[in-house]
């Protein structure tokens, strides 16, 4: 049996019919860039993440270092970032000249583990930067208090985790702004590059649409030195439709999460994803650890299962921050040397887990 990784054709047959509606109606528009469908997409998006305002913007790591932009964060600044998460998230903080500090994760989530943050935290601190790694969010009620004891900024890379609630709040809204991404493979996927900012500040939400659109707001007035950095009108009549079914789809991803553990939980050489209690994952990712990793990979392959590494380089080992950061991180370093992502979408069959749980298994227990 096949199984691949993810399998976004068979996603979009499910859907096929409305896709070509929106691209249908994008095109009888004559209209391409930040018009009624970006509008549209914008208020049905904030709504979903409870926020007040969305700005949808080229993609993730623009939606991250506009956010920052926003907040004046700059040369001199730094930023707190997990060590353990995919590079944009400090690549934002470094394209605004200031520095990523990492923070190491809890080994249970993997995501930044609050009571560490604390120490991390300088005279030049202005921002925290939360990754929701894998769909499950961070653990914010902490970090939301160590941030106003010290006056510091919440933006969430909220990339991973579109529906993930914590605590009942939406993903996106627990601090003072987010940034988001529509990479085709997230949870929310578009089919190219996306992402979107979300806020509650009306203040921030303007600089951001400002800066997206080369510092303007009224055509060929420029406030400020500003980007090109659009989510366009077709993206987001895409994204209006899979937003319709992005519910159903997370559910199915806890179908499956849920499978895996259920036929996973006995062994004892595998770790498995844990969540913090109030988190409620929408499952990006279903990852586990083994200190076989490769061997299981490599078996894995053979049997016709697809899986990835999520991440196989931390961000401070790099090259391109090896004169930045010559030290140690030692639980994103072993992380990176354990994990393991199994096949995980909402269109895997009942029979498709079943085949890679037990392969998994029979790897583990021959091992």
């Amino acid at each position: 049996m096949q199984v691949p990784f993810l399998d976004l054709n068979k996603q979009n047959q499910q859907i096929r019919k409305e896709l070509d509606a929106a691209y249908k109606r994008v095109m009888d528009s004559g209209w391409f860039v930040t018009g009624s469908e970006l509008e549209a997409f914008e208020q049905e998006f904030a709504t979903f993440s409870n926020v007040k305002f969305c700005i949808g913007v080229g993609n993730g790591l623009d939606a991250l270092q506009l956010l920052l932009r926003a907040y004046e964060v700059g040369p001199n600044d730094e930023v707190i970032v997990p060590s353990n998460t995919f590079i944009a998230t400090w690549l934002a903080v470094s394209q605004t000249g200031a520095k990523p500090v990492p923070v190491e994760p809890d080994t249970t989530t993997h995501n930044i583990d609050p009571s560490l943050i604390e120490s991390a935290i300088t005279s030049r601190t202005r921002a925290i930067m939360p990754v929701h790694l894998y769909g499950q969010p961070a653990d914010m009620d902490p970090i939301n208090k160590i941030a106003e004891k010290y006056g510091l900024i919440i933006i969430e890379d909220a990339a991973q985790a579109q529906g993930a609630m914590y605590k009942g709040q939406p993903a996106g809204s627990l601090g003072h702004a987010a940034g988001t991404s529509f990479y085709p493979g997230k949870n929310l996927g578009a089919y190219g590059d996306g992402g979107a900012v979300l806020t509650n500040d009306a203040i921030v939400a303007e600089k951001v649409r400002k800066l997206r659109n080369y510092g303007s707001k009224i055509k060929y007035q420029h406030d400020i030195a500003g980007f090109n950095c659009r989510l366009d009108e077709m993206q987001a009549a895409f994204l209006r439709v899979k937003l319709a079914v992005l519910g159903q789809w997370n559910n199915r991803r806890k179908v499956v999460a849920n499978r895996y553990t259920e036929i996973l939980v006995d062994q004892t050489k595998i770790v498995l994803p844990r969540l913090k209690d109030g988190c409620d994952s929408v499952w990006h990712l279903y990852v586990i650890r083994t200190k076989q990793r490769d061997a299981l990979k490599e078996h894995l392959a053979k049997l016709g299962i697809d899986t990835v590494i999520h991440y196989p380089i931390p961000p401070h080992l790099q090259a391109c921050y090896q004169e930045q950061y010559t030290g140690s991180l030692p639980i994103a370093e072993q992380l990176a040397s354990e994990v393991l992502s199994l096949p995980m979408s909402p269109m895997l069959s009942d029979k498709e887990v079943d085949y890679v749980a037990s392969s998994v298994r029979e790897f583990i227990e021959h091992s």
